[in-house]
């Protein structure tokens, strides 16, 4: 690489001249160098067409009622921090609230140049381990929540849907994204009755509006069960629809008695836990693509 050759020559003139100035520009300039190679490395690793897509990103809390929802709640705001440093747009697509804290679930559309391509490699069951804020006697407690993604797809694919194989519901919008509309039913959920695949949008003001986000976000789950229907590792990519629990984890975020978090597919690790729980969260996306990469260039090789 050009670029990094003369970088290179003129450390070692500014070394050699002993100008601490350029010394210090040129090692910046390097910096930001490696930086870009990184980004180009990355690149490489979106090979699929679907993961120039747009996507829909969902967080389900798992069993165990407050804990859970406050943890779904701690992974909505990671995520929406990830997306904010990665300039991408989100929209709230629908988000049923806890209780007493946190939420159950919500659904955001995340736009923005590989959006699925990234987030994709969030899809499974994610564990924390911390001292409980919701137990007087401040023990340690294990909670458990799972991510989902699947792509925007274009108008122009064609997915038949069959109108006799869904069921549609209409309820009262509640909740974040929806007191503005809480006092008629335009909140739409529809049932794909086949695959008993469930989407539901409370975004607008319109029974319409929020039907035709409904049927688009059921023709993306159910383009993406059929791409995972052709994908050979087909028990990672649906690690999602296990139970939501203990042994399914892809990913534990420890906060006590150490701090730690870590990946179980790749093994990747960080002590940064506030910085990853801030969105910090690139590189275990990238090691994750890597373990793709290596295991698709492998694939059927002895």
């Amino acid at each position: 690489m050009q670029e990094f050759a003369d970088l290179q020559e003129l450390i070692e003139l500014a070394k050699e001249e002993g100008d601490e100035s350029l010394i210090a520009d040129s090692f910046e300039s390097f910096k930001k160098l490696l930086k870009k190679v990184k980004q180009m490395q990355i690149e490489t690793f979106f090979s699929e067409e679907e993961d120039e897509l747009d996507c829909f990103f969902e967080i389900h809390s798992g069993a165990g009622g407050t804990e859970s929802h406050d943890w779904a709640l701690m992974l909505y705001r990671m995520y929406s921090r990830w997306i904010e440093r990665h300039h991408f747009k989100f929209e709230l697509i629908n988000m049923i609230d806890g209780e007493e804290a946190g939420i159950k679930s919500v659904c955001v559309k995340v736009k923005g140049k590989k959006a699925f391509g990234w987030l994709k490699n969030e899809i499974g069951v994610h564990r924390l381990v911390r001292i409980s804020p919701f137990n007087a006697q401040g023990k340690r407690q294990t909670s458990f929540a799972s991510a989902y993604a699947y792509p925007v797809i274009d108008d122009d694919l064609n997915i038949e849907i069959d109108e006799k194989d869904l069921r549609v519901d209409t309820f009262r919008s509640s909740g974040a994204g929806g007191q503005h509309v809480n006092t008629t039913d335009s909140a739409i959920r529809i049932t794909h009755i086949p695959t008993n695949v469930v989407v539901q949008c409370q975004s607008d003001r319109s029974q319409h509006k929020n039907r035709a986000e409904a049927m688009k976000m059921l023709k993306a789950r159910l383009y993406q069960l059929e791409l995972q229907r052709r994908e050979t590792e087909a028990e990672e990519k649906n690690a999602v629809k296990t139970e939501i629990g203990w042994g399914h984890q892809i990913r534990s975020y420890v906060l006590h008695p150490y701090q730690m978090v870590k990946d179980h597919r790749t093994d990747y690790e960080t002590s940064q836990t506030d910085a990853t729980l801030d969105g910090e969260l690139d590189m275990f996306m990238f090691e994750m693509m890597k373990k793709r990469a290596f295991e698709k260039n492998h694939k059927g090789r002895v």
